[in-house]
């Protein structure tokens, strides 16, 4: 006897079977010197899943499992043939509707692509129906496939889409920037690093050399501050001399001294040089004109002056 969810619904006698639905027929047969039974359920259904039990009317033995229902649903993709832009990423999307369980979702990629990645995730307002989405970013033409497993399933579903790539609209004219080789972008990147670096020296080199020229001609303007000022103090200091002059001791007057001059120089105590000058003078010149002598008093010695000659005599002292 077997029942379903504790519900007989199939009964199996020596002579022939009891069916009480119609969906639960039996197969019996000896193998080995045992009697084997067998139920077959048609056209399962979900609520066929529960505990099932056979047992034997006239013993107390009794065996049971439990019975869980698969249900294969429709796999799909919106579009049959997809046209998408070559390097650029792009979307593929996958629905399972009403598969109990939810089955495994995968890709199967054909073409050729730079990058791929995709998620499966439950449909929030169906609980027997999931959704994939593939992202990846294709560089030719081919196939993608999308593949539904479940336990107990031996083939499983799958759908497949053509995937068809047309060249970029920047085309030909990006290409040869975009697929630079690796060598070529670290030349480049040591190239532009060195071109910087001489940059920098050469802004260097020529601040050193403003400054230096800076400092020169302040030099050569300080330099000239100080001549210009020692020539005008020494300008100065000859026009000084100039104006005050020095002492010319071996200078005479060019006019003729009076007999009261003659008597104050007379009076003054003579200068170790000056009793030579009269001996030159009256040697060197003859004698002109009246001697005039003056009566010395007891004190003082007698001294002689002679007048020196109307000729004119200058003097010139160089300084």
């Amino acid at each position: 006897m077997w029942a379903l969810n504790s519900t007989v619904v199939l009964s199996v006698t020596p002579k022939e079977p009891i069916i009480t639905n119609d969906r639960f027929t039996s197969e019996s047969y000896e193998e080995g010197g045992d009697f084997i039974s067998e139920m077959i359920i048609h056209d399962v259904q979900l609520s066929d899943a529960g505990h099932i039990k056979c047992s034997l009317q006239n013993s107390d033995r009794e065996g049971s499992a439990f019975l869980s229902v698969q249900v294969v649903g429709k796999l799909s993709i919106p579009n049959n043939s997809l046209v998408v832009t070559e390097d650029e990423p792009c979307n593929v999307t996958c629905h399972a509707v009403g598969w109990t369980p939810l089955p495994a979702l995968s890709w199967e990629i054909g073409v050729p692509v730079s990058h791929s990645s995709y998620y499966s995730v439950p449909e929030p307002d169906d609980l027997q129906s999931a959704v994939s989405v593939l992202t990846l970013t294709p560089q030719g033409n081919g196939t993608l496939t999308c593949v539904a497993a479940m336990q107990g399933l031996q083939v499983p579903e799958s759908v497949t889409v053509n995937l068809t790539v047309r060249p970029s609209p920047l085309g030909d004219t990006d290409e040869s920037g975009t697929s630079l080789p690796t060598w070529a972008i670290v030349l480049l990147a040591v190239s532009f690093s060195l071109l910087l670096i001489l940059i920098i020296v050469l802004i260097i080199i020529f601040c050193c050399c403003c400054v230096s020229r800076r400092e020169k001609k302040e030099s050569d303007y300080q330099s000239e501050i100080r001549k210009s000022a020692n020539v005008k103090t020494n300008k100065e200091t000859f026009e000084t001399k100039l104006k005050s002059g020095s002492e010319n001791c071996g200078y005479s007057s060019e006019e003729p001294k009076t007999t009261s001059e003659w008597t104050e120089a007379a009076s003054l105590p003579p200068k170790p040089y000056e009793s030579s000058v009269p001996e030159e003078r009256s040697s060197g010149h003859p004698h002109q004109g009246p001697d005039h002598h003056r009566p010395a008093s007891s004190s003082r010695p007698h001294v002689t002056f002679y007048m020196a000659s109307p000729k004119k005599v200058r003097n010139v002292t160089l300084v």
